[in-house]
């Protein structure tokens, strides 16, 4: 019997908390568009694979430290937990079954012994992801990840059974891709005449690089920048591939197909969907964010007016009534029509990413959107000094969020705020005022995400030389020409270490901020956070 046209997969490693949106899109437009094709999560599969107790023990080795030895006989109850309403009602013992999980994955180290595994991440001990020569080596089998017996041994059997025309990996983080380079390769020498495909958010980031260099290190028949819809619903219908590179982003989906998706299966306290009412961002004006200065998607828009009826949609199809909205940022005009929508949303709750606009302050919004399930917005505040906001491109003014967090924590929509220290011509006193906002604001702040700016390589920022700053990590430019980020030289005494230890010493230390960061949940961070009130 023949098989589908083209098989998509997710590739490890991202967290398991909700399935993956882009597959899923790319799944329902191919099968709208009259192919066979299917998906498999490969990421929720490897971790479920490798946290099975006898792969467990024999990669604990016979000694194992008696804090990992407890915790793995501690993971089938921990995953039961994880995925049960009660997780969301008792923090303590959500951070211990995480704990015991994320301590399980750490038993696996790869051939090294030191590499590192945890539920948010996987980092190799001695390939970068930035260098070509680091991924022809996993693509050629010479070099492994974490991940080897689980494709071995589980993925690719069931691949080969599947007997596909065509495959093609989504890559959009990071940590992804190791593992999708090894299993590129891996699928190209067990099927070989079957095309392999590769695309998502990291190979964007690459376009520039990419079309600029030797390409024999690339385990892909073909490489997709952008949304990847018509490209590959014009391969699964048997097409002529062209060149190696294609990029092409007039057709784009937004209803997706989770039939592929065990989705009680994921580490969750109840489903979760992810959907979009967007793709790309609406403002794409700031100097510090990839979709400002390297754009992964043109911008569309789903209609706003229709936008609740896909999610009534969705929930009747799965049975799942939690929403993660992915968008980059949620258009006001998509918000209010949500909030328009109560009686087609009443009884769901949902989530996602905001800016911290004016409107926003429209009489009864926050109310509205309460009433329509919005349980938590997640809001990138950045620095709580204007004339840095001014400088980065942010297009928002501190007063505005002030009101604005004020706003929704009276209507009970929880706040998860983003801030960043670090950004070019930054110094100590605005630092300060991004303490002094955050401690201000303690009791309207559910959550923090505290972090060090990156600096996207193509980005463009007056005072900084194009072309003088090296790239972040540990190698030069010619052994990762594949990085994603610039160096922000130091000023006037002020930079990134300098950043970094005021965090740590000064936001951190202060007791109200320490109070959010620390219910905070660990390592599922914003996938986990929604189903925590900040009292609890």
């Amino acid at each position: 019997m023949a098989g589908p046209d083209l098989l998509l997969i997710h590739p490890p490693a991202a967290r398991a908390a909700e399935p993956p949106l882009g597959t899923a899109v790319l799944l329902s437009h191919l099968r709208r568009g009259g192919a066979t094709a299917e998906a498999i999560d490969a990421n929720l599969e490897a971790h479920l694979y490798l946290l099975d107790g006898d792969r467990l023990s024999v990669a604990a080795g016979l000694a194992p430290a008696t804090a990992l030895q407890r915790a793995m006989k501690s993971v089938p109850e921990a995953l039961s937990f994880l995925r049960s309403p009660d997780a969301g009602r008792a923090f303590p013992r959500y951070v211990a079954a995480a704990r015991h999980l994320n301590r399980a994955l750490s038993a696996h180290r790869g051939a090294s012994g030191r590499d590192r595994w945890t539920l948010g991440d996987y980092v190799h001990a001695d390939l970068s992801e930035y260098s070509p020569r680091d991924l022809s080596l996993a693509a050629s089998g010479k070099a492994g990840t974490v991940f080897s017996g689980y494709f071995r041994d589980a993925l690719l059997p069931r691949v080969e059974r599947m007997r596909p025309r065509g495959v093609a990996i989504s890559v959009n983080y990071r940590h992804q891709v190791l593992p999708a380079f090894e299993l590129a390769g891996l699928l190209r020498r067990r099927l070989p005449g079957v095309p392999v495909y590769g695309g998502g958010g990291m190979f964007t980031s690459w376009r520039s690089s990419l079309r600029g260099m030797e390409r024999s290190f690339l385990p892909f028949d073909r490489v997709g920048f952008g949304p990847g819809e018509r490209a590959l619903a014009a391969a699964a219908g048997g097409a002529s591939t062209g060149g190696v590179f294609f990029e092409d982003g007039e057709a784009v989906e937004f209803l997706p197909d989770f039939g592929f998706a065990q989705l009680r299966e994921y580490l969750s306290p109840e489903p979760v969907l992810p959907v979009t009412a967007t793709r790309g961002c609406y403002w794409r004006r700031c100097r510090f964010c990839p979709e400002a200065v390297a754009p992964i998607h043109p911008y569309r828009a789903t209609d706003p007016e229709t936008f609740p009826t896909l999610l009534r949609e969705l929930s009747d199809r799965y049975g799942v009534r939690r929403f993660h909205l992915t968008d980059n940022a949620i258009p006001v005009a998509t918000l209010r029509s949500m909030a328009d929508a109560g009686s087609v949303l009443r009884g769901f709750s949902w989530h996602g990413f905001a800016r911290f606009e004016r409107e926003l302050l429209e009489p009864g919004l926050a109310s509205s959107l309460a009433a329509a399930g919005c349980s938590m917005l997640q809001l990138g505040l950045e620095s709580g000094s204007q004339p840095l906001l001014d400088r980065m491109g942010k297009g928002t003014r501190v007063a505005d969020a002030s009101a604005v967090l004020s706003s929704f924590s009276r209507a009970g929509i929880v706040a998860y705020v983003y801030v960043m220290l670090g950004a070019p011509g930054e110094t100590e006193s605005d630092a300060e005022r991004t303490r002094s906002f955050l401690s201000e604001h303690a009791g309207v702040i559910g959550f923090l995400n505290l972090s060090i700016l990156n600096m996207p390589r193509d980005a463009f920022w007056p005072g900084i030389a194009e072309g003088s700053a090296r790239r972040e990590g540990g190698f030069n430019d010619e052994d990762e020409p594949l990085g994603l980020y610039r160096r922000v030289p130091a000023r006037d005494g002020w930079g990134r270490s300098q950043a970094r230890r005021f965090l740590q010493k000064r936001i951190l230390g202060d007791p109200a901020i320490r109070a959010i960061a620390a219910r905070t949940p660990p390592w599922f961070g914003d996938s986990h956070a929604v189903f925590f009130r900040p009292e609890s």
